[in-house]
């Protein structure tokens, strides 16, 4: 079992930079690979970027590409999201996510709660 905690979101210009941070519980958690998604209200939830248990392995969604970096430190537990040069159509609630078994989350087990971010123009 992995409990998900997200913290970093906010308010930020056009242009500016957040860093989302994730940390899980469970003692497995270098075990998992870890990602993000968002969700804006009338869409469907969209994968932003994920990453393999070791960090050997990143995907990313071509909309974020060049702008966000994901990461993770499994000596804490702990996956984060680097979103730079941000637009008004990043805003969003972001989700980390986890799986035990698919490095890109392709099917998810674990959500956490959400944050949200938004960007103003």
């Amino acid at each position: 079992q992995v409990q998900l905690v997200e913290s970093g979101g906010g308010l930020v210009q056009a242009g500016g930079s957040l860093r989302l941070s994730c940390a899980a519980s469970g003692r497995t958690f270098s075990s998992y690979a870890m990602g993000w998604f968002r969700h804006t209200p009338g869409k469907e939830r969209e994968f932003v970027a994920a990453i393999s248990w070791s960090g050997g392995r990143t995907y990313y969604a071509d909309s974020v590409k060049g702008r966000f970096t994901i990461s993770r430190d499994n000596a804490k537990n702990t996956v984060y999201l680097q979103m730079n040069s941000l637009k008004p159509e990043d805003t969003a609630v972001y989700y980390c996510a986890a799986d035990r078994f698919n490095s890109d989350l392709r099917q998810v087990g674990y959500w956490g709660q959400g944050t949200q971010v938004t960007v103003s123009s």
